[in-house]
């Protein structure tokens, strides 16, 4: 059996590879398909900007935690379910690593067939507690009645496409997701330039684009490389479920944390945006710009840390801890140098990105200038918290990545935007922002450094 596990390492690149030629091999096309998953919401952001309004905007942002809802589940089960074949595929087991496979793959689509059917019975209720005012409530309602059916189609291309990268495929899985995406942005002109259908095109569009992209990593799971996925991998074992949840359960908290504060956030700025002198809706629909620009950049520091994922999982698998730190720490490096990059940007053009999603009042400018520039202020830091939290759930241990999942989100900026507002208004709802990022950071870094020294030790150990 040992024998047969050191054929495995010694056969399988992710073992054998300079690490930054795999962190390239892997990170790029993960970035590129996170990024291309964001521009299904900045596209919708643009044409319905241009081609609906202000009150649209405010209405995919009224809608935007239901998105984060669908990648909160579809990182549990791809990343979950990644991990375990990567963990499995670098200690030998071919077969337990397959059923994992075939269980993760399983779970995208049980799961986001409940969450479309929970949303359309409870679409309207819903709408309402996301942060719907009265003007914006009819715009949500149609938008998020069709995008629901995309639901399933979405959950299960991300979740689908980290077991394609897993493969050791990522070229391929970021093609489903760009293939989606183009498909997307042509219906969008087409439904809403050619054929005028407002905000239902920009639904439709969407849904579609998603149908292809899932029948694309569908075809893909066919064809898997390094395992066949039989026909019994795919029963469902609570065991592997658990396990998938268990090492999924970083990525999905941390999304499920943004979606959390995202609602709590679109409720503070239209009750204290409506005491001051923009009203309740500018500051719903600049929150929501915002929120997806920043995400673009979130999609790069998340596509890096999945790319890092394989590596790390399979090397800590393998008991080759100097090729995990190797990952963890230029991942880190990579990550550093976009963040600092996109501070810049948001510091220096924050006008000019706003004004991409259509004209407004100068009102709408004045606050999205001084919101984009205070809410997003310490972005130059953000890459710590993610990269950490995977790199926890790539080596097996879920309760410290979960953790790192909650600092920022649900920990340190919930309690900030529930209590800072109560005592400055809509300016305390800016700068909740910069303060959890900075506790966050400081506490990413704090456990870094103690797993650097814990794996550190343990090089030492095996050198011995």
């Amino acid at each position: 059996m040992m024998e047969v596990q050191k054929t495995e390492q010694s056969e399988n690149p992710l073992g054998t590879q300079p690490v930054s030629r795999l962190l390239a091999e892997f990170a790029i096309p993960s970035i590129i398909a996170m990024l291309v998953s964001a521009l299904y919401n900045i596209v919708d952001q643009f044409f319905i900007g241009h081609y609906v309004g202000m009150l649209g905007n405010a209405a995919t942002n009224v809608a935007f935690p239901l998105t984060m809802s669908c990648t909160a589940i579809s990182l549990m089960c791809g990343i979950g379910g990644a991990a375990n074949f990567n963990l499995n595929m670098g200690r030998g087991n071919q077969e337990k690593a397959a059923r994992y496979a075939g269980n993760a793959v399983l779970m995208t689509l049980a799961i986001g067939v409940l969450l479309s059917v929970f949303t359309k019975i409870f679409l309207q209720p819903m709408m309402v507690a996301f942060g719907a005012t009265d003007q914006t409530l009819a715009y949500s309602l149609t938008y998020t009645g069709i995008t629901s059916l995309g639901f399933p189609f979405l959950i299960f291309t991300t979740g689908g496409s980290n077991l394609v990268r897993a493969d050791g495929s990522p070229r391929f899985s970021m093609l489903c997701t760009l293939i989606g995406a183009i498909v997307n942005t042509a219906l969008d002109a087409l439904f809403m330039i050619q054929f005028q259908l407002g905000i239902q095109g920009a639904a439709w569009a969407t849904v579609i684009g998603q149908v292809v992209s899932a029948a694309l990593v569908a075809v893909y799971l066919t064809r898997f490389k390094t395992v066949a996925l039989k026909r019994e991998c795919f029963r469902p074992k609570a065991a592997c479920w658990g396990n998938i949840a268990r090492l999924g359960m970083s990525p999905c908290i941390n999304q499920l944390a943004m979606m959390a504060v995202q609602i709590v956030l679109n409720n503070v700025l239209t009750f204290y945006g409506g005491q001051s002198q923009y009203g309740g809706d500018i500051p719903l629909a600049c929150a929501g710009i915002i929120s997806k620009v920043g995400m673009m950049f979130f999609s790069i520091v998340i596509g890096i840390s999945q790319g890092m994922q394989p590596i790390v999982s399979f090397n800590y698998g393998a008991k080759q801890y100097t090729r995990v730190l190797e990952a963890v720490w230029k991942s880190i490096a990579c990550a550093t140098v976009i963040s600092i990059a996109a501070f810049f940007c948001f510091q220096m053009f924050p006008r000019q990105i706003i004004g991409l999603f259509g004209q407004e009042s100068e009102a709408y400018f004045q606050f999205a200038e001084r919101y984009f520039r205070i809410y997003m202020f310490f972005t130059f830091a953000n890459q710590f918290q993610p990269i950490v939290a995977n790199m926890y759930t790539s080596i097996g241990k879920a309760a410290a990545g979960a953790f790192m999942s909650l600092t920022r989100q649900i920990l340190f900026l919930m309690p900030l935007l529930i209590f800072l507002p109560k005592f400055f208004g809509l300016e305390g709802a800016m700068y909740a922002a910069p303060i959890a990022d900075f506790v966050a950071f400081f506490v990413a870094g704090t456990m870094l450094m103690r797993e650097t020294r814990l794996l550190k030790n343990a090089v030492n150990k095996e050198a011995v």
